[in-house]
């Protein structure tokens, strides 16, 4: 197969850069050993899809509509892609559909998110302790041009951050809190972690809900695991870097890719 595989411009990649690059990298030097055409492109660059498949981590709205537009088969599906990128009709999706999430209503605090796109910088994911501290957030948003906006509660409990390849069997989830690696810093505000008992297989089927209604199958997302075991999901993602099980991640998307060859 002629594979093309587009790199994540940075600004899709905050304080991840490298990472992001590094889990394509691994992706199709795997492919290429098996004996396919492998090229790669940033998605600044990206003008044609001259491939049989593209491995796309692209977020601008040009690469995704070239994508669209090019009726290649493409993991993630350009479709998905946007709708993960758009925080305000994701989650309003989610909630829709009956996911595990937050409430609307804390007194724990609050999280605000821009809701037009994906974080790009800190201030596009704010905790604010109270509905004061929220309302000046939301203002502080809207001067910079973000009116879309997504607000839930605060959930006390063990951050954990998940990962998976639909249709592989590979899933994986870790505590940031234990190794300390974080994109904002955000992490923080939940503490250290407890490691509270869960139902895993309970958290997979939530994330492979996900997976399969926003047509993304290689994802990454964050849960909240309360004392009493119950789960919030947060955030999900497509294609995130994997940075914390690259080389068995890369295993899983190639097999993927390989199976349906």
């Amino acid at each position: 197969m002629r594979i093309l595989c587009v790199y994540r411009d940075n600004r899709y990649s905050p304080n991840s850069a490298e990472k992001d690059r590094a889990i394509l990298d691994a992706v199709g030097k795997r492919l290429s050993a098996r004996g396919h055409s492998v090229s790669f492109v940033h998605e600044k660059e990206l003008n044609v899809v001259n491939a049989d498949l593209c491995l796309s981590m692209a977020r601008s709205p040009e690469a995704l509509r070239i994508l669209s537009e090019s009726g290649v088969w493409c993991v993630n599906s350009a479709e998905g892609i946007e709708l993960c990128c758009h925080r305000k009709v994701l989650d309003d999706m989610m909630r829709a559909e009956g996911v595990l999430m937050p409430p609307l209503e804390s007194t724990d605090g609050y999280w605000l998110k821009r809701g037009d796109g994906p974080a790009e910088e800190k201030d596009d994911v704010v905790f604010c302790a109270n509905e004061q501290e929220l309302a000046v957030a939301r203002q502080r948003m809207a001067e910079r041009g973000i009116s879309e906006q997504v607000v839930s509660a605060h959930v006390a409990g063990d951050l954990i951050k998940f990962y998976g390849v639909c249709g592989t069997g590979f899933f994986r989830y870790f505590y940031p809190a234990d190794d300390g690696i974080s994109k904002f810093g955000a992490e923080g505000h939940n503490g250290k972690a407890h490691h509270y008992a869960f139902d895993v297989r309970q958290l997979v089927d939530e994330a492979e809900k996900l997976a399969a209604l926003t047509h993304v199958d290689v994802y990454g997302g964050d849960c909240v695991v309360r004392e009493d075991g119950s789960l919030a999901v947060i955030d999900f993602n497509d294609w995130p870097s994997f940075s914390r099980c690259r080389e068995e991640a890369a295993d899983a998307v190639a097999g993927k890719i390989i199976s349906k060859k």
